[in-house]
């Protein structure tokens, strides 16, 4: 298990497939407990995970921890990923293509890891979600279905699907801490 996620960080390391690689200081695979229930999958690196190749270092970061205390789950017992590997520039948001070339490597660590709920962080990598595990006719904006648990099965297992509002939203908009909040309590039952 562990074998298998260091040789797809080795394949995101010399990837090439889009022109991200061309961008980046470095790409950020992801980490955590590779035996996870519960994978937060956010959608690209930021600056500071750029800076450092580890998701979620950043203010976000700091506000995924928090909410992630409030429910006492430890930041070691998730896994946290992002749809995209490389930091798009100026944090723009990720393109078609770039999701189509990069989102095999995050299939592949929710094959390897399987978990039983998987947290999309953002609308973008909410809709690759839904779409990959047939709930295309149940999506709608974050806005309305933050929070809501959608139960899937699929080949070898139940997931839930828990769309959340990006962590970064709170960094911007203080009053939406406390939604994010009451949102993360919905995982509590699941740990």
């Amino acid at each position: 298990m562990e074998e298998d996620l260091e040789d797809i960080r080795k394949e995101v390391l010399n990837c090439r497939k889009c022109g991200l690689c061309n961008t980046r200081t470095n790409p950020v695979v992801g980490e955590g407990n590779p035996k996870a229930k519960i994978m937060f999958v956010g959608e690209a690196p930021g600056f500071n995970e750029d800076r450092m190749g580890r998701p979620f270092c950043g203010a976000a970061g700091r506000v995924l921890d928090e909410l992630l205390e409030s429910i006492g789950i430890k930041r070691g017992d998730v896994y946290i990923s992002n749809l995209l590997k490389c930091r798009p520039p100026g944090n723009r948001d990720p393109q078609k293509e770039e999701i189509s070339a990069c989102s095999p490597f995050l299939e592949r660590q929710i094959e390897i890891i399987k978990p039983k709920i998987i947290c999309p962080l953002g609308r973008y990598s909410m809709r690759f979600l839904m779409e990959k595990y047939g709930l295309k006719d149940k999506i709608e904006p974050i806005s309305r279905i933050h929070g809501k648990v959608f139960e899937v099965n699929n080949l070898f297992q139940k997931i839930k699907i828990i769309p959340l509002y990006h962590p970064a939203v709170a960094t911007y908009n203080i009053n939406m801490k406390e939604v994010l909040k009451r949102d993360f309590r919905v995982l509590e039952k699941f740990r």
